[in-house]
């Protein structure tokens, strides 16, 4: 989580790297944008208090740049800060913003830009609530809102969490979980077999991808069952399975599930008695094990392994999400 003496130190030593850069003449960006959206973004403008669209909105949604559609907040870190412009406690990662000190107006400053290309998005002040206590004071005109799920539109969620025979049949009985896939993350090797997986050599993780609609069950929510059902706690282990194929991993594949995740970790680090080891990675790549591997509980539920490890897991999940199983 950010703090003021974070945001004044970018300011001073420079921000963090972006993911990528966009960078366009002043020309380009005129013949880009809107007349009022150029004034804002490209020559430092401000709109009226109380006058943007973004102001007193806050449904669920991503807010992006208006220029070049990098996301940039969250709608849950949105508040009511009473000034007339939206407003934020953080930014949807470390590196979503640039941050500048600004001494126009007679004022000292410290100004937001987007990180990615450069557009002028408002202010950061020390202001704001706990226990960050930023406030981000955006332009409406700068911010692009993003919904985070269309009706209809599913979304994916990449889990590890020791072997996948156990991770799938914990998210297999979830309402609002579609269709779960066991298979192969992280690793190095394109298309690897289990053997190879197994070998410790290539780097994945044994995981499963979730298909899941949000309308009925929220990436938080799955966060945190992956967590409470598995050991989060432990590196490279779950139980008797030992090898970096068997670690506590969170494949994001989008910066609000990493935010999400982070998020949820922080919040639930005291309800454990030693530190979450998760893994928290972009997903670089998903392979689909081998077609005996799926729904491997269900057809396989008498075999020792799955009456030794799995079906406590099962058991633990129906007394802890009751409300949340199919």
């Amino acid at each position: 989580m950010l703090t003021w003496k974070n945001v004044l130190q970018f300011a001073k030593e420079g921000s963090p790297k972006p993911d990528r850069v966009m960078n366009l003449s002043i020309e380009e960006w005129k013949q880009k944008l809107s007349p009022d959206v150029f004034e804002i973004t490209r020559l430092r403008g401000t709109e009226r208090p109380f006058s943007g669209e973004y102001c007193g909105v806050f449904e669920l949604a991503l807010y992006a740049c208006v220029c070049c559609g990098a996301l940039l907040f969250d709608a849950s870190y949105k508040f009511e800060s009473g000034t007339g412009w939206p407003s934020f406690t953080q930014p949807i990662s470390d590196n979503a913003v640039n941050y500048s000190a600004d001494f126009s107006h007679g004022m000292e400053r410290i100004e937001a830009l987007c990180n990615t290309c450069e557009a002028h998005l408002g202010h950061v002040f020390p202001d704001g609530p706990l226990p960050s206590g930023l406030r981000f004071c955006m332009n409406s005109k700068s911010l692009i809102k993003v919904e985070e799920a269309q009706v209809g539109q599913k979304e994916t969620a990449t889990f590890g969490g020791g072997c996948f025979w156990c991770t799938e049949a914990i998210f297999e009985s979830l309402k609002g979980v579609e269709k779960v896939r066991s298979g192969y993350s992280g690793g190095s090797i394109v298309n690897p077999t289990y053997r190879q997986v197994c070998s410790g050599t290539t780097g994945h993780a044994e995981v499963i991808q979730i298909e899941f609609d949000p309308k009925v069950i929220s990436f938080e929510d799955l966060v945190k069952i992956h967590l409470y059902t598995h050991d989060p706690t432990t590196v490279n282990r779950q139980g008797a399975d030992v090898g970096s194929q068997y670690r506590s991993a969170i494949f994001y594949n989008s910066e609000a599930q990493k935010l999400t995740a982070e998020k949820v970790i922080i919040a639930l680090t005291p309800e454990f008695d030693n530190k979450i080891v998760t893994e928290v990675s972009r997903l670089a790549n998903y392979y689909p094990a081998e077609d005996y591997h799926q729904n491997y509980y269900a057809q396989n539920a008498t075999q020792p392994y799955c009456q030794a490890v799995i079906s406590p897991k099962l058991a633990k999940l129906r007394a802890t999400y009751k409300d949340k199983l199919k």
